[in-house]
């Protein structure tokens, strides 16, 4: 790798945590595990996965361990000894030939499609594109000439462009033999649905907070924090969890609720020590989880006026504040109406560039004023 393209960062990887191929273990989809496993035993096999679900919960993870469980099962029938049992689940050895390639990166069973660089090698290029298709088309061609099974991988397939969709959607249409893709996507409605089509679904749950804690250490996370609260914010979704604990999103979080337990009487001292607090290029993570969890309280605030306060708390006395801000469906209609119109605001201020304490405080001045 050149010094041009050392510090990129690789698009199919949380910062600050484990590559989802190195990442042996899956938390809370045992339903989808055993949904693949039947297929497989029972020599039903589909040639084109669907991984669906929230972006976070594992989809990533799950595509590796069955790369690596296709790649180790024996492709004949066991000769003079007969064929071996069927398997009982997707675990592999480590030490296994194909598990240590593919943690090294060098299995070449197994094409990863993802996103490649931009046309001045200087950045990731913003979508998958037809390029990157053709690198896996000659990949098909020249693994075939090996025999056994190969693995192709596309994370995400949301972020294939239309010409990467429709040169992938061909392959798909006719499938090389003993190939299997596994197609990552977040957003699956937003796929062609020729591609759909194709494509068997695995759906993937959202994580519980005992399952939550499990994923994070798995993930090498040392986790003090609260994982009910995690699991309350993150939505379930591993990937969000890490960059909650990454950015001090849930001291973040108590912040807003203790604002927004003041009002109608806003603490505007604290509301602007707030805002000041994601201002700066270094603070520009910050700035887009400040957006988030805004838009997060706003939207449990409308969930809460119809179904009651959540039963997991973000933060330390944030049922007592939703109870209050929202005690029936009207609240509920008039929170939900403001999520969407500052939801909308942000996405624009963030686009024209708008000075991110100013955008902040714009928003809180507008909850104050629902409030009253």
């Amino acid at each position: 790798m050149s010094s041009k393209t050392a510090d990129i960062p690789d698009p199919t990887q949380v910062e600050g945590a484990i590559h989802p191929r190195d990442t042996l273990h899956l938390m809370g989809q045992t339903r989808a595990e055993a949904d693949f496993l039947d297929a497989f035993t029972s020599g039903r096999m589909h040639h084109g996965w669907m991984l669906t679900g929230p972006r976070g919960v594992g989809k990533a993870t799950l595509a590796w361990r069955i790369a690596r469980f296709l790649l180790t099962q024996p492709t004949d029938d066991g000769g003079l000894f007969g064929a071996p049992p069927p398997p009982t689940n997707l675990e592999t050895d480590p030490e296994h030939p194909v598990c240590r390639r593919i943690h090294a990166g060098s299995e070449p069973g197994v094409f990863l499609l993802k996103r490649g660089l931009n046309a001045t090698e200087t950045a990731l290029s913003q979508d998958i594109r037809v390029d990157e298709v053709r690198k896996l088309k000659s990949f098909l061609h020249l693994s075939a000439a090996e025999g056994g099974r190969r693995v192709v991988i596309v994370d995400s397939a949301d972020e294939m462009n239309t010409q990467a969709a429709n040169a992938l959607l061909k392959l798909l249409e006719e499938p090389p033999p003993r190939v299997t893709f596994l197609l990552i996507s977040h957003q699956p409605a937003g796929l062609l649905p020729t591609i759909r089509s194709r494509c068997r679904e695995l759906r993937l749950a959202t994580l519980a907070p005992e399952d939550m804690a499990a994923a994070l250490a798995a993930a090498g996370e040392a986790v003090e924090a609260d994982t009910a609260a995690l699991a309350a914010l993150s939505g379930g979704s591993v990937g969000e969890a890490i960059r909650l604990l990454n950015l001090d999103g849930l001291a973040t979080y108590e912040k807003l609720v203790a604002l927004f337990g003041t009002l109608p009487r806003l603490d505007r001292v604290r509301a602007l020590a707030l805002a000041d607090s994601i201002t700066g290029k270094q603070n520009e993570p910050r700035y887009d989880l400040m957006l988030g969890l805004i838009e997060l309280f706003l939207a449990r605030l409308a969930r809460a006026g119809v179904a009651g306060p959540p039963p997991l708390e973000g933060a330390a006395g944030e049922a007592q504040v939703i109870a209050r801000l929202s005690p029936d469906g009207y609240a509920a209609m008039k929170w939900a109406a403001l999520h969407q119109t500052l939801g909308a605001r942000a996405r624009h201020g963030k686009g024209v560039n708008l000075d991110p304490a100013a955008l902040v405080m714009d928003m809180v001045l507008e909850i104050t004023a629902a409030a009253a």
